[in-house]
């Protein structure tokens, strides 16, 4: 039997679950991890507590734009990534809750 917390779910996932699948909810539900990862490598990047690639850097100003570059890779990943793990938790849970509402 299931609670009315888990027909709510099936209720909801049955609506939403193709809609979640898109590439622009994707990208705002994981971007704000993104976003904090990112500068959190910037923080320590110019932070300068690392001789050696503050150095670097200054000998080499377009290794900036590399560095900004992987930093919007990183991002991106990071935002798909997390979306489709959530879609596929939600997904899995969806199969299970409605394996065992067939079953009774």
């Amino acid at each position: 039997m299931l609670t009315d917390e888990e027909k709510k779910f099936i209720e909801y996932w049955e609506y939403h679950r193709l809609k979640k699948k898109k590439v622009v909810k994707q990208l705002s539900v994981g971007l704000p991890l993104g976003v904090l990862i990112v500068a959190a490598i910037f923080i320590n990047f110019f932070s300068g507590w690392d001789k050696r690639a503050k150095m670097i850097i200054s000998t080499e100003p377009s290794l900036i734009l590399v560095v900004i570059i992987a930093c919007l890779l990183i991002v991106v990943f990071i935002a798909i990534f997390s979306a489709h793990h959530r879609w596929d938790l939600n997904e899995q849970h969806y199969k299970e809750l409605l394996s065992r509402r067939n079953e009774n």
